[in-house]
Parts: C-alpha cells; structure tokens; sequence
C-alpha cells in the first residue's frame, strides 16, 4: 500500500527543496543554533556543565556542528557522488588546524570532550560564521543537477543537534523562553483508529534526483499487519498519573526486568523532571530552571521506555510497532494527531533488506543494537525533521529526550 507522505513543507523543503529553500534554511537553522547557545552562555556560569553521558559540553556542541558541515560540504572533494561518495576521499585542510582532533564524534570518545583545548566562544562562532559562509558558496557553485546531498545532510545534522540542546538545557534549568519550543495542551483523547488487517510496506526507495532520504529509511520491508485499534493521539498527563497514583511505580509485575532494574537503580518513584505539590493529584514540573505547576492536559513526556511499557502493562494496552504507528500516520492523516513527543514503538532499530550506510557510516549501523525504534516528533523539534518516515532512535532507559507514547489495543495473540 503506496501513499503520498503527508510531511510539512519545512520537511519537503529540506529533503528536496529549491536550492534558495536551501540557502534560507540553513541561516535559520544557524540562528536557532546561536541562540539556544546564548540562552546557554547566560544561565551556565563558564558554560560548564557536568559530565553525564547525556550530555555534551555546549562549546564541543557548537564545535562540531560547524565541523560537521565543513568535513562533508566544503572540505569534501567527493561530494558530487552524494550518497554514493566515498567516506574516506582525502580532503582540503580544515579552517582550524586541529579540528579533526577536537570535534570529529566517530574518533573523539565521549568522556574526552570535557578535557579538550577547545576554542573560546567568540573564536567557535567566527568558525561557524567562516563555515556557513563556506557552504553557502558551494551551495552557489554547485552544478545544475548535482546533488546536494550533503547540504541537506548538514542541514538535519544541526537541526537535530539543535534539539538535543533544547532537551539538555531542560535537563540543566535554562531557561528557554521561545515560544516555537514549548509544550501545548491537548485535548481530550479523541476515538482511538481501528484498522483492518493488510499488508504494509516499510521503507522507501532510494530517492532520485535531489531528494533526500536518511540510508535506515530505505528499502523495502513488507509486512502483514493484523487488525487493530492505534489512539489518535498520545498519552497526556491525565492518563498517564493516575498510573503513577496506583502504586506503578512500585508494582514488580508490571515492569520489564530490564525496566525494574532501571527503576530500582534510580529509586525512581515517578517520571523526570515532575514532584508532587503536596494537595490531593497536584503536581510541579521542572521546565526553565524552576518548578511551576504541571498542565495534565500536555503529553506526558521525558519518560523511558521501561516507563511506556509499564503503563500499557497496567492499562492492559500494548506499545505499537513502527509499521502500525506509519500506517496510521500516512493513511488517517486526517485524525491521526503527532509531533508533540518522540514515540516508543514496540520495534527494535534495526535495517530494512538492501539496506546500504551512507558515506557518515556512523548514523545507523553502529546502533542495530535491539534499541526501540521512535517515531513523529517533539514540541523541541524542527519543522525541517518532521517527517513521518523519519526514524529516531534511543536506549531503552533515556528519559533525557522529549519522548512519550501512544498505545494500542490488545489483539488475541497478546499476552
């Protein structure tokens, strides 16, 4: 079963867009970048910040993602192959000598980068100023026809690290005061989707032309889905505290092993970032450095996995796979309501058949792992990487991230 993706113009624009499209969107997304940085530089006193594996420290962040677009666009001699190019074609010296050493995330081990010689910030922003202005002129250069795959590539690289300091601002208490990237309510649950069973196709084929595609996104995989019922939207604090008021939290059979043993080890008793407020159902919410009332009415998010899981297992619901999540979402784009958290699927990460890495080998095959496979998009995203072929990915226990869930009904053959 074949449809037209119903993703917004921002996604379209940046997968296959005009080369003006192009051009705009990667200024904007360089001025969200320097400004989440901003908003950083004011609340964290020497931007420093405490080594978590969660986090990275926001100068290497601002590093590499002017690193990231010079090492594929401007120093990238092969760029013309696009998703073909070879990975390892000797390149032009970087802007700064030591670059590679610094900010290059396949070789730098993480634990490193808070002990790294890095430049100040007024000498990373004159990189990235220097960097932009490189890009944009290949941009300019670039032969009718060409690909611009690596443009794009470098586009939704900073875009979703452009996320990622969103989530770790939250993490830290700065303060982001913009509006684009703040919770909404929700309203009620509407009725939940029913599907007949069929068969559905995961996957795409590989783009042509000078559309874009992440290489986890193609290939084919068919699959016989059976009949279900998917909600329409996800979970809301409404539905999702009263799990939390029953005891959830403290009740062995509902939880994974994997999920208690993670509860267990963070004596975790509700979700990040929430407390109770001492009346009767009150509860706070640490959003911007401070606690402020929670709204039961948004999504629930920052929840792991093991969090999901537990909450269908005490609602007597179940996570859905990718394919029924992508189902529903390309087929009832009418009533099928996403994009306010990353969601959980019942799916591990793993390729489609003829999947091929594309030249930044470390994207995907490094994390066929078993790890679950989220779909849509978070009120932290950006427009440009809301897509709903688009495949995000995380540990199991990451409750850092904006993620959520929806839930499905138990078919016959569910435990």
């Amino acid at each position: 079963m074949a449809r037209e993706v119903p993703a917004g113009p921002a996604a379209l624009a940046a997968r296959g867009g005009t080369r003006a499209e192009l051009a705009r969107s990667l200024h904007d997304s360089r001025r969200d970048t320097l400004a989440t940085f901003a908003a950083c530089s004011r609340a964290l006193p020497g931007l420093r910040v405490p080594q978590r594996a969660e986090l990275n420290p926001p100068l290497w962040e601002l590093g590499h993602i002017g690193w990231f677009q010079e090492y594929w666009v401007g120093r990238n001699a092969a760029r013309a192959h696009g998703h073909r190019a070879d990975p390892e074609a000797a390149r032009a010296p970087a802007r700064r000598t030591n670059a590679d050493a610094l900010y290059n995330s396949s070789r730098v081990p993480h634990a490193t980068r808070w002990s790294l010689p890095l430049p100040d910030a007024a000498a990373t922003q004159a990189d990235l100023q220097a960097q932009l202005e490189q890009t944009l002129r290949c941009l300019e250069e670039t032969p009718a026809g060409e690909t611009l795959y690596f443009h794009r590539l470098a586009l939704l690289h900073e875009d979703m690290h452009h996320e990622a300091a969103l989530y770790m601002a939250q993490g830290l208490g700065v303060p982001i005061e913009d509006e684009r990237w703040q919770a909404r309510a929700l309203p009620e649950p509407p009725p939940a989707l029913d599907f007949a069973a069929g068969r559905w196709t995961l996957g795409t084929a590989s783009p042509r032309g000078d559309a874009f595609a992440f290489d986890n996104e193609i290939g084919r995989l068919d699959m016989e889905l059976p009949a279900g019922r998917i909600d329409a939207q996800v979970v809301r604090w409404a539905e999702y505290l009263p799990f939390v008021d029953d005891a959830g939290y403290t009740r062995r059979h509902l939880w994974s092993e994997e999920g208690w043993a993670w509860r267990a080890s963070l004596e975790r008793g509700a979700p990040r970032y929430l407390r109770r407020a001492g009346g009767a159902g009150a509860w706070q919410q640490w959003r911007h450095g401070r606690w402020q009332p929670l709204d039961l009415r948004e999504a629930a998010c920052h929840l792991s996995r093991h969090e999901a899981e537990a909450w269908c297992r005490w609602a007597g619901r179940r996570l859905p796979g990718e394919a029924e999540w992508e189902r529903a979402a390309l087929v009832r784009p009418d009533a099928f309501a996403w994009g306010e958290v990353w969601e959980w699927t019942g799916s591990p990460f793993a390729p489609y058949p003829g999947f091929e890495p594309h030249p930044y080998r470390d994207y995907s095959a490094p994390w066929f792992d078993g790890r679950p496979v989220l779909r849509g998009a978070s009120f932290m995203t950006q427009p440009r990487m809301r897509h709903p072929r688009y495949r995000n990915f995380f540990a199991a226990h990451r409750d850092d991230v904006p993620a959520g869930f929806r839930s499905c009904a138990l078919g016959e053959h569910d435990g």
